[in-house]
């Protein structure tokens, strides 16, 4: 790159890449391993394209060595990775499986040998499957184990893991796993979903609590939320009206709570007239508004949106979502919106839109609202369905364009002002994509599945130049 178009990000910015442990690992019966709530819902006929699980996966369990000396070849400089909480605790309390806390001992020690900086996310929605036998995130007191197995993993590695996130996504976790069925546990039960979303969120402001005790002064703590702009389809008052109440549902319900102490008050009153009570116990809001350390973003799109009108939301069956037919994300009756899309928007693999400016938007808006946060991208990223080409490479100029023009939209809400410390790209292994199987491709580096080879894809090799120069071009 020429230096006119060069942009240099803040000396000591970590590039890194991105995974979870269902999604990689396998050895899901391996060292005392227990059940997860996806080991189960993985093996229910029907709920994963063409009935894939999560049993080898990657094999990240068996080749992390070979896994981390590649990143250290592509000269990553931080790696983000989730712990299985029942590689851990099998049944969700009690003693830990010593074979399981030592497969993560032996992970973060190859980070450090090869100058890797380790950030551990605690959960990322592999519920060992005996908690949920008991009413899982549905039950507040899964929140109190929680607190117990964070005290576990952050006595057994605070001294050489210093970035900890709590929680990944837990909108998708709740929302997407209680009420409407289409991740594990696959419940469709509105007081579930409503109930397991602030148990998740009490868990994680517990967490905060248990890790300050165990953990250095130096450790830095967050959570992990999955953040889509909001934006009405036109400039009517119906439909910015409309923006705003799914932009309260997506991503003010998490943010108020962990960054406030409070939700969005018309729709936690509209969840406690949908479930018939109240759920929140005095003194849960304190808990959950532990001061953090940092806010991860994951980012992928944007999502547009339409105002329905009084006599189409009457219509819909009672808690029934209006499916969005692109993103398939959960609108219920009681947002009266739907998600629209621009005809002519390029696509990813999985439908989304493209829509770089959309992140710098997003930052910008958190930096605004939120007071100054430090910020960590702790997930972008695109699936396609790659292939090998003739030279046995894997070409992937797509993913290539789409992580420069992020980037770019990264480095501009630096310029305005914005704290973002790091970028973690996902993904770094071609893993299991929850309900959507090996379908989707999101890795930089490509894995045949069949002999669990590893081929970087051309995006890797260019995220290793960026990380290197610690800058990228302007343009593509």
């Amino acid at each position: 790159m020429t230096n006119k178009d060069r942009l240099a990000f803040p000396e000591g910015f970590l590039w890194g890449t991105a995974t979870s442990a269902y999604q990689i690992e396998g050895a899901v019966s391996d060292d005392g391993r227990g059940a997860s709530i996806w080991d189960t819902f993985a093996h229910t006929p029907g709920k994963t394209l063409n009935g894939d699980t999560g049993d080898v996966a990657s094999d990240h369990y068996h080749l992390y060595e070979s896994d981390v000396a590649l990143m250290q070849s592509l000269g990553l400089q931080s790696y983000r990775f989730s712990v299985s909480w029942p590689r851990v605790q099998p049944d969700g309390t009690g003693r830990p499986n010593q074979a399981g806390l030592d497969f993560y001992r032996r992970l973060v020690g190859s980070l450090r040998d090869r100058g890797i900086e380790p950030l551990l996310t605690l959960y990322h929605w592999d519920l060992p499957q005996s908690l949920e036998d008991v009413g899982g995130w549905a039950n507040r007191e899964t929140a109190d184990r929680f607190a117990e197995f964070a005290s576990i993993v952050g006595s057994a590695l605070g001294e050489d893991v210093d970035l900890w996130a709590t929680l990944n996504e837990p909108f998708f976790a709740a929302f997407a796993g209680y009420e409407l069925g289409r991740l594990a546990p696959g419940l469709t039960d509105t007081r579930a979903g409503v109930t397991a979303a602030h148990s998740m969120l009490l868990a994680h402001g517990k967490a905060v609590s248990a890790l300050r005790t165990c953990l250095p002064g130096r450790a830095q703590i967050g959570i992990a939320l999955n953040l889509d702009l909001v934006c009405p389809t036109t400039a009517s008052e119906a439909d910015q009206d409309a923006a705003g109440r799914v932009n309260d549902y997506l991503n003010r319900w998490f943010l108020d709570a962990a960054l406030r102490g409070s939700y969005p008050e018309w729709l936690h009153d509209r969840f406690v007239d949908a479930i018939g009570g109240e759920f929140v116990e005095p003194g849960d809001m304190e808990v959950i508004a532990a001061p953090l350390d940092f806010l991860g973003v994951n980012y992928y799109t944007v999502v547009r949106v339409e105002a329905l009108s009084a006599d189409a939301s009457d219509n819909l069956d009672a808690g029934a979502p209006a499916r969005d037919p692109v993103f398939k994300r959960p609108y219920p009756s009681y947002l009266r919106a739907v998600a629209t899309h621009l005809p002519d928007a390029a696509r990813t693999g999985k439908g989304w839109e493209v829509y770089p400016e959309g992140l710098s938007e997003m930052l910008v808006w958190l930096h605004e609202e939120y007071g100054g946060l430090n910020m960590y991208i702790t997930e972008n990223g695109v699936s396609y369905r790659d292939e090998r080409g003739p030279d046995g490479q894997v070409h992937d100029p797509a993913r290539t364009e789409y992580l420069r023009a992020h980037f770019v939209a990264a480095h501009a809400a630096i310029a305005s002002g914005v704290n973002l410390l790091g970028y973690f790209v996902w993904s770094f292994l071609d893993n299991f994509e929850w309900a959507d199987g090996y379908s989707e491709r999101f890795g930089i580096v490509y894995v045949d599945f069949a002999t669990l080879e590893r081929v970087p894809k051309s995006s890797a090799r260019f995220l290793s130049e960026v990380a290197k120069q610690n800058a990228v071009s302007a343009r593509s």
